[in-house]
């Protein structure tokens, strides 16, 4: 075995430590806000999405050995070369939403831990900016956490988690809990819809197919448990958190309800220990996505679907700095106007129409990737009603939100129409050349 191949114990940290990288600890709060006591219902319904479209990624993983992921199997899907540079536009796009995610819980619990303070939102604000400009500048410098460091990180934050979860199992209060459907089945679906973004990050893995030990065997295990873990953690907390703070309290604590929830069995320590989690599960999500993304962007440039300045690297090194920069300037902009919910529902939405896309894609090459249609057709069917239920609950809540939405995916059309090298608006350049 090369010493170099990644190992099923490390890819299912992978898929983990993506999926649990901070969503759980800002997304909670509105979850419970809409689903009220059938919060557990909602995460699962996030979890029944991501298994069914996690099984497409990965028969689509092992047909195109690609570090492209998504981006390739949109290519191999679509004979329109726009239709695949728009699909690699939203993922990108993606990811930038879940930055501001991760920037902004961190602001969040970092402005919460520095207790009762006049300028509150200031320093929440001031936070989520200064995370960010300070894994641009470890970017920037080429440095990176190691992998056993990551896996260390992911591992810590997951025994966090299930700290909370089997200290707090015991103080559940009952009339807390029930009746379970305290709300509206529309609720139910809104609440599942909002916090989807929560269950972004085991598509990452396919894009290591190239570097792992035994894909066959490996790839779909690694994807199935990986999803497994996270949702067996995810109904945990929500039950303990839904057990343990009223309605009101949840409303009032919505961006950092889970360290709240901690207070009732572990007091001052709980809230802190949490605290701590949340800040270092973002940072290292901030870190790792951030990273990314930076190359998914190069990597586009490189193939002509993304201005070719995305692609230019620091001399001595190989490191996107335009790409790293926008992605940053981009991110900064997002969590700085946008509150808690644009910003999930706008990640949530786009990983949304990404996996009703691999869902397709799936469908449509099942006979080269060899797999029955009625589970990516289940895939793409829950994934779509997820989508347009979001969209109903933001023209119901937050027509602001509903339109910004709507201008930023109109603004990725038309930049791919207009900036990729292969659009007529770059034909009169190299004829003239």
């Amino acid at each position: 075995m090369n010493k170099e191949e990644l190992t099923l114990k490390e890819l299912i940290a992978m898929g983990v430590g993506g999926m649990v990288g901070g969503g759980i600890f800002s997304v909670l709060g509105l979850s419970v806000g809409l689903a009220g006591h059938a919060a557990p219902i909602a995460f699962l319904i996030g979890g029944v999405i991501a298994v069914l479209t996690g099984y497409s990624y990965s028969k689509l993983g092992l047909k195109y050995h690609s570090d492209g992921g998504s981006f390739t199997y949109l290519e191999k899907t679509f004979k329109n070369k726009n239709f695949a540079a728009i699909g690699g536009w939203l993922l990108l796009v993606g990811y930038i939403g879940t930055l501001s995610l991760y920037s902004y819980t961190f602001g969040a619990y970092g402005a919460a831990m520095a207790g009762n303070t006049k300028h509150l939102i200031l320093l929440q604000h001031f936070l989520a900016s200064f995370v960010i400009l300070v894994f641009l500048g470890i970017n920037l410098y080429g440095i990176k956490a190691a992998g056993r460091t990551e896996l260390l990180i992911v591992i810590v934050k997951v025994v966090i988690l299930l700290l909370f979860a089997c200290l707090g199992i015991f103080f559940v209060k009952g009339n807390y809990l029930f009746p379970v459907f305290n709300k509206s089945s529309t609720n139910l679906f809104m609440g599942a819809a909002l916090i989807f973004v929560a269950y972004e990050g085991f598509e990452l893995i396919p894009n290591s197919v190239n570097e792992m030990e035994n894909p066959a065997k490996n790839l779909p295990k690694s994807i199935m448990i990986s999803i497994s873990i996270t949702l067996i953690i995810y109904l945990l907390v929500s039950l303990v958190a839904v057990g343990n703070l009223t309605p009101a309290k949840i409303s009032q604590f919505k961006e950092y309800a889970l360290a709240e929830a901690a207070r009732p069995f572990l007091g001052a320590a709980g809230f802190t220990l949490i605290g701590l989690g949340a800040l270092l599960s973002t940072a290292s999500a901030i870190n790792a996505t951030l990273f990314g993304t930076a190359r998914l962007g190069m990597v586009m440039a490189q193939e002509e679907d993304l201005p070719k300045i995305f692609s230019f690297k620091e001399r001595t090194k190989n490191i996107p700095w335009v790409s790293l920069t926008v992605i940053t300037i981009l991110t900064l902009l997002f969590v700085n106007i946008a509150d808690l919910a644009l910003i999930s529902s706008f990640a949530s939405s786009t990983f949304l129409l990404i996996f009703i896309l691999i869902n397709f894609s799936a469908i449509k090459l099942k006979a080269q990737i060899k797999i029955s249609p009625i589970y990516p057709l289940l895939g793409l069917c829950f994934s779509l009603l997820s989508w347009i239920v979001l969209l109903f609950y933001l023209w119901q809540t937050n027509r602001r939100g509903f339109v910004l939405l709507g201008a930023f995916y109109f603004s990725i059309i038309i930049a791919e129409l207009l900036f990729s090298e292969r659009r007529v608006i770059f034909l009169f350049r190299k004829r003239k050349k």
